[in-house]
């Protein structure tokens, strides 16, 4: 099984990088950024082989709920490193390599029955892909949250660990978080008219809980931005927001995945 060893090789270099992370941050030195960058790279593109090998199939597409997951940890960790070439988005590798490494040894170690989806035309196939990257954002967007979250608090306490140094400052924090959910909200948004231009019934049982919940969650990060643009949210409010939208939006891709494949397996 060839997913099994790029997925091995993955998880070491996953390791690897978080240990390297780890190590900088006990010793309080500066963090090597490039050398960071190639690991994670080299740790992501064999990701991708894999889980692209689990994934598809000759007779169509298997997505258990451990391959989802780890599909969309490879899809934020593609955004992340690319992103950051431009952004100074190498904050959340903190909390991204816990995830990888989680991600990566649940798809290669535990094992499902099948969840096998037939081939998808190209409108569905969109978007499939489209909701991904979307929730693969605003993913990305709550883990913003989180950080900043703790930022905030430790710079209230005045305890400047050697992690706070490493994070850029709170309003660039904050402004990147509205930037990713700006895009995100955007991707969610094109996502759902096209499941439901595409889509037969969008409210059929299967998958009545998907659409309400994401519409629910869409209504909640519209909310927001529309909040910060117009009466300049920010703080703990536009975090308590974020956080929540994206609670909702997980029950909405996952939620009846973890009942049927894993609670009631």
């Amino acid at each position: 099984m060839f997913y099994l060893t790029t997925n091995i090789a993955a998880l070491i270099i996953y390791l690897s990088a978080a240990g390297y992370l780890l190590t900088l941050l006990v010793k309080y030195q500066s963090l090597q950024q490039q050398w960071l960058f190639f690991l994670l790279s080299c740790a992501t593109v064999l990701h991708g082989i894999g889980i692209y090998y689990q994934v598809v199939t000759p007779i169509g597409v298997d997505l258990t709920i451990v391959k989802a997951i780890s599909l969309v940890i490879f899809s934020i960790n593609s955004i992340v490193l690319i992103s950051s070439l431009r952004k100074p988005l190498h904050s959340l590798f903190i909390l991204l390599l816990p995830l990888s490494v989680i991600g990566v040894t649940l798809a290669t170690f535990f094992h499902q029955h099948s969840s096998l989806i037939a081939p998808l035309n190209f409108g569905i196939g969109a978007h499939v892909i489209l909701s991904i990257i979307a929730y693969s954002i605003l993913a990305i967007t709550s883990l913003q949250a989180l950080l900043l979250y703790w930022q905030h608090n430790r710079l209230k306490k005045r305890q400047l660990t050697e992690i706070i140094k490493h994070l850029p400052p709170l309003q660039t924090m904050e402004t990147l978080m509205f930037e990713l959910l700006l895009v995100g909200v955007i991707l969610l948004s094109g996502s759902v008219l096209l499941g439901a231009l595409y889509i037969d019934d969008m409210f059929a049982q299967h998958l009545a809980h998907k659409t309400i919940l994401s519409i629910i969650a869409w209504t909640i990060f519209s909310l927001l931005l529309w909040g910060r643009y117009q009466w300049g949210w920010r703080g703990n409010k536009a975090i308590h927001w974020t956080l929540s939208g994206y609670c909702i939006l997980m029950l909405a891709y996952f939620g009846s995945k973890l009942v049927l494949e894993v609670i009631l397996a």
